[in-house]
């Protein structure tokens, strides 16, 4: 059996869940509200991630955590490891730490997983280790809608129906894309989107992740058991919507004359380590799954 420096256990210590987040306060600024928020949604961050830390003196100073998305990539299921959290303290940096502890993540993850993926936006420090940027797109629909109802309300999760409605949503929904899609995952999605708005439209039972920006609408991910039309999404919203900006491939949506973008998300880029059946294809990873 292998054995590891770095791989720890939230549920064998869970103390080391403090002292992490004290460490990925000082690199991702407001991370601990995120996963806090997530843990509220029945979704925590020590239950999904699996974490390789190095201490110094009983602190964290470098981390690399691994968790499963369960994906659709071109008309395929399978389990990807994500990649996230990684992070060394600044006086820590430069002395070969982080590649220790990421060497052994990759030496862990090859046993299981055939792809891993990431987001960042420093590629620089992944590329030695096998990742390749694989270039997104975003995709835009010109529309002339007016909306006729007003068919979405506001996810209130401290009503215990809306708290249930989601987990059973997030368990059996359809992938958003057979391109690149995720199917049956919490905590990426938790963390992501728990602290945003998110709106129910309970006759196509769906929860939209979406924004609308004057007569733009920034549709982000659909958590549904059945994607429905562009054109039936907009009926819900009774406001003009001009234009439609999609963050995933939106083959399942019904629309037409849709122009594609190269688009690199809040500067970031994915990443991929292995096989990747959709690389070369149009699409984005949705933002409720970018680690």
């Amino acid at each position: 059996m292998t054995q590891y420096r770095f791989k720890q256990s939230f549920s064998a210590e869970p103390s080391i869940s403090d002292k992490l987040f004290d460490l990925m306060e000082v690199t991702f600024p407001g991370l601990r509200s995120l996963a806090e928020c997530a843990r509220k949604l029945g979704a925590s961050w020590e239950t999904a991630s699996t974490p390789f830390i190095r201490f110094h003196d009983d602190i964290a100073i470098t981390h690399v955590g691994v968790l499963e998305i369960p994906m659709k990539i071109m008309g395929q299921k399978l389990t990807v490891g994500g990649v996230h959290g990684v992070a060394t303290r600044a006086e820590f940096r430069r002395r070969g730490y982080y590649r220790e502890v990421m060497e052994e993540v990759l030496e862990y993850c090859d046993r299981i997983y055939e792809t891993l993926v990431l987001t960042t936006p420093q590629p620089e420090y992944y590329l030695p280790f096998g990742f390749r940027v694989v270039e997104e797109h975003i995709f835009k629909v010109k529309c002339n809608s007016t909306g006729s109802t007003d068919s979405f309300r506001t996810l209130d999760f401290t009503d215990t129906k809306d708290y249930t409605l989601l987990h059973r949503l997030l368990e059996t929904r359809a992938p958003v894309s057979n391109i690149v899609g995720v199917i049956k995952e919490k905590p990426v999605f938790c963390v992501n989107e728990g602290s945003r708005p998110l709106y129910y439209a309970e006759d196509l039972d769906l929860i939209a992740c979406m924004e609308i920006e004057d007569t733009r609408l920034h549709l982000f991910d659909l958590v549904t058991t059945q994607i429905c039309s562009l054109k039936n999404i907009l009926a819900k919203i009774p406001k003009p919507i001009e234009e439609v900006v999609i963050y995933f491939s939106p083959e399942l949506l019904n629309v037409k004359d849709v122009q594609a973008f190269v688009h690199a998300f809040d500067e970031t880029v994915l990443m991929v380590r292995g096989k990747f059946a959709a690389e070369g294809e149009k699409f984005m990873l949705p933002r409720s799954a970018r680690c």
